[in-house]
């Protein structure tokens, strides 16, 4: 049997080395692309100083040079200037301007999901709602993104870019993240089914027997499921937030990620794609730190019930 620390350990390994893979990964595919790095920055036919920028840049003694520099940087927070989408500008102010965004869409499509998930988990939700759910998850959030930035033109017309208009593209941004591509039918059902089969672990008759809350003992040993639900679900609309961000046209992470890609700028790939990293290293330490938790009051509950024991 393992050892109840072996889980967590693992994913904290993951959580250190992940903000280092994605980058790494990225690096070693910008070599991989056809001709010099600098050269597709700035190439020679059309512009001068290309030996120059790739020096400034760290391109010009290869990806291992380049990722080691990179990563040095970004650890005190420098991650260079943008090359292409805000050409000279600081990708640390790119990030600090799309981070906020990011973060207020996918808290808020997360209020709806977690609303399903307690109503599951006391039955407040009926089962008979799943096929409903499932019904509108089916529809992809490139569609109901396209739908709701259609209606947010028509609604505002010149004036779909004003302060009103974004707050709404945030609005129906996390209404479609919630829901599309079965974001809130999955969480809903995944917790039914966790709670389902507890509720046929003896433990649980046992503690309905002496009059005590199912609910209340079923949720130490269903915490760390369910943690690591949740932890599937926000990398889901994590991933999701890069369509609806840029259909919407709001400019977090997402978006930042996607011009980045579009126009080649690696710095800001670079940027973007670690900061998902980051969020989803996070994740793996709060899934950790619950699985510890858990198995901490699991160790602990024998003694406690002892204690009770004596003290009556």
């Amino acid at each position: 049997m393992k050892a109840w620390w072996v889980r967590p350990g693992v994913r904290l390994l993951a959580a250190v080395l992940l903000p280092l893979l994605v980058p790494a990964i990225i690096t070693a595919l910008i070599w991989a692309l056809p001709g010099d790095p600098s050269e597709i920055i700035c190439p020679k036919a059309t512009c001068s100083g290309t030996a120059e920028l790739a020096a400034r840049w760290h391109l010009d003694k290869g990806a291992w040079s380049f990722f080691v520099q990179w990563v040095g940087n970004a650890v005190h927070g420098d991650f260079g200037n943008s090359w292409r989408v805000e050409q000279g500008l600081p990708v640390a102010d790119l990030l600090v301007d799309s981070v906020p965004v990011t973060v207020k869409l996918v808290v808020l499509s997360l209020i709806p999901i977690l609303l399903g998930v307690v109503g599951a988990a006391t039955g407040l939700l009926p089962a008979r709602t799943d096929g409903l759910f499932s019904a509108v998850g089916l529809v992809p959030a490139l569609v109901f993104s396209l739908l709701g930035s259609a209606a947010i033109v028509v609604k505002f017309g010149a004036g779909a870019f004003d302060s009103e208009a974004n707050l709404w593209r945030l609005v129906v941004g996390a209404a479609v993240l919630g829901f599309s591509d079965g974001a809130f039918a999955s969480a809903v059902s995944g917790v039914r089914g966790v709670f389902s089969a507890e509720r046929n672990q003896r433990y649980v008759s046992i503690a309905i027997l002496r009059g005590e809350r199912p609910l209340a003992n079923m949720l130490p040993n269903v915490a760390p499921a369910l943690t690591g639900q949740l932890r599937a679900r926000i990398l889901h609309l994590l991933s999701g937030a890069v369509v609806v961000e840029v259909v919407l046209g709001l400019t977090g992470v997402g978006d930042l990620l996607w011009s980045g890609t579009l126009k080649q700028d690696f710095g800001v790939v670079l940027a973007a794609a670690t900061t998902f990293a980051c969020f989803s290293a996070f994740l793996l330490v709060v899934q950790a730190a619950v699985e510890v938790g858990v198995a901490l009051h699991v160790r602990r509950a024998p003694v406690l019930a002892d204690v009770a024991r004596v003290a009556a």
